[in-house]
């Protein structure tokens, strides 16, 4: 049997996991030498490329020193925040990436929390030290104390330390070694985590995450935790209610550099992945036929965010998009169930679905996807879900963290407090301030826009589930009413001209319009319903000084994300392949109005 290493890399978002990997599979020489490779290349899903974000945890296998080491890239965002949770059970070690200037985030206290629950060994990174606001040494210092805060063993506080930056390709014990390669990386995996314990025994396999192919179905990934897991002899599946079944796994395949190798055993403590057993779910034990003895359950985190999604019924419905009927939306839904285990749909009425997920993030990405494949739909505002504790109502509560320039940390402090925010902690870091605050999560809908607005753009937000507290009361939602088109057809310029002075708009001239379309925000409370197909009045007079000259102002383009945060409840949001529209959920002005009077009734 062969050496082996398992270990994840975790950190908060964008502190550079994705392209230290890249350097390690460079340097491990997974590729060729004449081969083209794009940055970040295990961000494969073209979402991951665009936002640079990871959104799937993916598994890649190095040799080195004749030690096969199989490496965990995990993803950084709080809304993605269950898969790290559950990945971490496949590895002995975690390296803890930590940017220089930043240092230690919500997330990075989040998923080292969880690696020192699991016992795991750290090997800390501070990456990035080519910055120019780099202060290592502090950080060090930052880390150590968020060890010793989330109670880590001796063992785990005496972590091995390593200065790198990833982008450029090297890491170093200290900082005045030559920087040539991410060798004493790889060094330092191999000398302070453990390999895997070998358990004799009849076989334990537990599945810790999903993946998904058009071709066989669902995929799973896990690990080996005792024995010998061999396709040849009898095994049973037991699932996480305790059911056992038989089962016959039609093919194994285990990690081989970027793809998998097909195997018919896997040794204990090797990482593999599963194909052909039925309705195969996270948390499900593969063990022996004689021998049935499920490991524990691995949690799920519950969602906190919910979002109604129905077909379009816009006069524009089917225009653009390839899927648009209620039965091709459920079946998509259902099928990315299969896939994402943090994801919830109910069936309301057949028309409606309730999608409940992690956050605004997690469904933005799956409306995003969906978007692109062809499918024409519509959703309403995003609803936090609650909780009903001892007769009391309970709402999520997270903890929010802005970092931010030092003469914008007051708006930021009085833009939270208006949603119902309480400061927790502030600290300094030369011209900027990390502003830490305990916030619903309700309160978060629409607070990034509003914090990136306030700050010039210069505000870094990240947000991380914590715990319940009774509902907290009201939080004052968008002051502004909204401009509605009153008629079907394109745009006019002279129209848009004329009605500047009422609001923004968010349509260019020439954009098609119907009844009821979102075409600007009014500068006052309350809705406007506008005439923007109005033409000028073409007549056989003439005057020098009659003519205006027109000044039309850019539209504001929004977001999925922006547009999700920024409608109310009676209003949607219209995806289609082509656009993202704001509309009423009513369309007509007689209809919106029935409905205000039944509501004030």
């Amino acid at each position: 049997m062969r050496d082996l290493r398992n270990i994840a890399i975790i950190a908060h978002v964008d502190h550079g996991k994705t392209t230290l990997v890249d350097q390690i599979m460079r340097q491990a020489k997974i590729f060729r030498e004449n081969e083209v490779v794009a940055d970040c290349f295990l961000d494969s899903n073209d979402l991951e490329r665009e936002r640079g974000i990871t959104i799937l945890s993916k598994n890649i296998s190095i040799e080195y020193r004749n030690t096969k080491i199989n490496v965990i890239d995990t993803p950084g965002h709080s809304d993605f925040g269950g898969q790290v949770e559950r990945v971490l059970k496949l590895a002995d070690g975690v390296i803890l990436l930590v940017d220089s200037a930043e240092g230690p985030m919500p997330q990075t206290r989040f998923v080292l929390d969880k690696a020192l629950q699991l016992n795991l060994r750290p090997v800390v990174v501070i990456n990035k030290i080519d910055k120019p606001d780099a202060r290592p040494d502090a950080v060090h210092t930052k880390v150590f104390d968020l060890f010793c805060e989330l109670n880590a063993s001796d063992e785990q506080l005496e972590f091995p330390l390593l200065y790198a930056s990833g982008r450029d390709g090297w890491a170093v014990r200290n900082l005045d070694d030559p920087r040539e390669s991410i060798f004493p990386l790889l060094d330092a995996i191999l000398e302070c985590v453990p390999a895997p314990q070998q358990v004799e025994g009849p076989v334990q396999c537990q599945v810790a995450t999903l993946d998904y192919s058009n071709f066989v179905g669902r995929i799973g990934i896990g690990r080996v935790y005792r024995g010998t897991l061999d396709t040849r002899k009898p095994l049973v599946i037991v699932k996480r209610d305790g059911t056992v079944q038989n089962t016959q796994v039609k093919q194994l395949f285990t990690f081989e550099g970027l793809g998998r190798k097909e195997t018919s055993v896997v040794e204990c403590g090797d990482l593999c992945a599963i194909v052909g057993v039925a309705d195969i779910d996270i948390s499900d034990t593969i063990c022996d036929a004689e021998t049935p003895e499920a490991m524990p359950a691995i949690a799920i985190d519950e969602p906190t965010i919910s979002m109604m999604f129905r077909i379009n019924d816009s006069p524009f419905f089917g225009k653009e998009g390839k899927y648009v009927g209620s039965r091709q939306l459920r079946e998509r839904l259902f099928k990315e169930v299969e896939r994402d285990v943090a994801l919830r749909v109910e069936d309301v009425n057949g028309e409606a679905f309730k999608v409940s997920g992690r956050g605004v993030l997690h469904l933005a990405i799956l409306i995003e996807t969906m978007r692109r494949e062809g499918y024409e739909f519509a959703v309403a505002k995003p609803q936090v879900i609650c909780k009903t504790i001892d007769g009391v109502k309970n709402e999520p509560i997270e903890r929010l963290s802005v970092d931010v320039p030092s003469e914008f940390a007051g708006k930021i402090i009085e833009i939270v407090g208006q949603r119902r925010g309480e400061l927790i902690q502030m600290e300094s870091r030369g011209v900027r301030q990390l502003v830490e605050f305990f916030i619903p999560t309700r309160g978060l809908i629409g607070l990034r826009s509003k914090a990136l607005t306030a700050s010039q753009g210069e505000a870094i937000v990240s947000h991380l589930f914590d715990h319940y507290e009774p509902f907290k009361g009201a939080i004052p939602s968008r002051t502004n009413g909204t401009m509605v088109s009153m008629a079907q057809g394109k745009a006019i310029p002279f129209a848009i001209d004329g009605l500047q002075q009422r609001g923004e708009f968010f349509i260019d001239p020439g954009t098609d319009c119907y009844e009821g379309m979102i075409v600007g925000e009014h500068c006052k409370e309350g809705d406007l319903v506008v005439n923007v197909q109005r033409a000028k009045q073409l007549t056989n007079m003439r005057a020098a000084g009659s003519d205006r000259n027109m000044k039309i102002a850019p539209a504001r383009k929004m977001s999925l994300e922006q547009a999700l945060e920024y409608i109310e409840d009676d209003e949607l949001v219209e995806v289609t392949p082509l656009n993202i529209r704001l509309r009423k959920l009513f369309l007509t002005e007689l209809e919106r109005r029935r409905n205000r009077f039944k509501t004030e009734e």
